[in-house]
């Protein structure tokens, strides 16, 4: 296997993004394709912060999303969903500096994002409070209402989600029982089945669209690929530490694993499913995302409070 200088991921430099002003660092983000600028949720901050990795410049934030975790950008429906955990709402906002954001309440603690545009719903898993019986569940807003449509439970803590148009499916991961249950968009008011996970705690989750594989990364230090369809495992892999954010590179059939402890980026062929390198970012840095083009990568460093952008070799 290719060490940590290996050129798989080539450092290119990095953009200063503002100081924490409080507990919690960085947590998911996503690029825009039409900008290509990278929103990131800024957790310490309670907010969105923006910058345009060409220019190796922060644009802006977009404030008061307390607890912000999850981050999502729909380029077909040319909005930004973000989870707000501690006011238990998903703010929905436009692209670009100073928007309008419209707020709606949801289950407890909302985190995992996934966006179905053909029926323009949003399918938010809540982490709920095992405290709090019955608090694990699935909220589905419509995005034309701003309303939660149906609340739906599941066995336990959730963690992220994916959408696949193929299947008119939403994939979740639940990290207790280690499981990933499946909704059905056109019927998105209950369980239609569920995928029993061999490893503990999913955690991280991506999709290949073209061989309708799923790749979920779990607390456990494994990285598990099923068959979507079917919930048959596929294989295992074994990743360098506790995982979080996972991200499927379609461009050059790559899965890229963010692992916070010791701070390095996995990195799968997908084709082989073997681990081509891991490459060191920093230490507690779990959470990084994807240019639209494929051709960089942008890690978020807690301790230095900046992004990390990495040219992808082809």
């Amino acid at each position: 296997m290719p060490s940590a200088r290996s050129t798989v991921l080539q450092l290119s430099g990095y953009v200063g993004l503002p100081k924490h002003e409080g507990c919690g660092g960085f947590d998911h983000a996503a690029s825009h394709v039409q900008t290509g600028f990278v929103y990131v949720a800024h957790t310490a901050n309670s907010a969105v912060d923006v910058f345009d990795p060409t220019s190796r410049r922060y644009l802006f934030s977009v404030p008061q999303l307390p607890g912000v975790a999850g981050v999502l950008v729909s380029d077909e429906a040319q909005f930004v969903i973000a989870s707000a955990r501690a006011e238990n709402t998903v703010a929905i906002f436009p692209p670009g500096p100073h928007p309008e954001v419209s707020k709606i309440h949801v289950g407890l603690r909302p985190n995992g994002l996934a966006y179905d545009h053909s029926r323009r719903q949003i399918l938010v898993a809540n982490v709920g409070d095992a405290a709090v019986p019955g608090s694990h569940t699935l909220s589905l807003v419509s995005l034309d209402d701003r309303a939660v449509r149906a609340e739906v439970a599941v066995p336990g803590r959730t963690r992220w989600a994916v959408y696949d148009p193929d299947a008119l499916a939403f994939y979740v991961n639940i990290a207790d029982p280690a499981q990933l249950v499946v909704v059905d968009a056109r019927q998105a008011d209950g369980i239609a089945r569920t995928f029993a996970i061999p490893s503990a705690g999913p955690h991280g989750l991506d999709l290949d669209p073209e061989t309708h594989r799923l790749f979920c990364a779990c607390d456990a230090g494994m990285l598990v690929v099923l068959d979507a369809r079917s919930g048959k495992v596929l294989g295992q892999n074994t990743l360098s530490g506790s995982p979080d954010v996972v991200f499927f590179d379609r461009v050059h059939n790559r899965l890229y694993v963010a692992v916070g402890d010791p701070g390095v980026i996995d990195v799968f062929d997908t084709k082989a499913m073997e681990k081509l390198a891991s490459v060191a970012t920093e230490k507690g840095a779990h959470t990084f995302a994807l240019a639209p083009s494929g051709n960089e990568l942008y890690a978020f460093l807690p301790a230095s409070h900046r992004a990390a952008i990495y040219q992808i070799d082809s």
